[in-house]
């Protein structure tokens, strides 16, 4: 099995607050469908409001980010059989939350 990364950046959600409800209540669903079929791993939002921090390879710590890497919105970590099973529940999830998705593969490491 393989675990995928399911996520899309807070500035795609372009919706009404009656959407925007609606997509809440669509896309916990999906959640709750995939925690059922015992393909969820885990999954939340992007804490916004809250600044992020750089820890260098030498262990300090400093305020900010990787130049470019402005990380929003939410996501889904799904372990699924096949590709073409993460673009299904990436369909799924889409359509729930009213907004693209970006799908990823994460690398086996045998160890995890």
């Amino acid at each position: 099995m393989t675990k995928f990364l399911i996520s899309f950046p807070s500035e795609a959600m372009v919706l009404s607050a009656e959407q925007f409800e609606l997509a809440g209540i669509e896309s916990h669903a999906v959640i709750e469908e995939a925690k059922a079929a015992g393909v969820y791993v885990f999954g939340g939002g992007i804490a916004e409001d809250v600044a992020p921090v750089l820890v260098s390879a030498d262990g300090s710590v400093s305020s900010g980010t990787y130049p470019g890497s402005d990380l929003t919105g939410g996501f889904t970590v799904l372990e699924l059989p096949s590709r073409a099973d993460a673009v299904e529940w990436a369909q799924k999830i889409a359509v729930a939350c009213r907004c693209a998705q970006e799908l990823r593969e994460f690398m086996y490491d045998p160890a995890s």
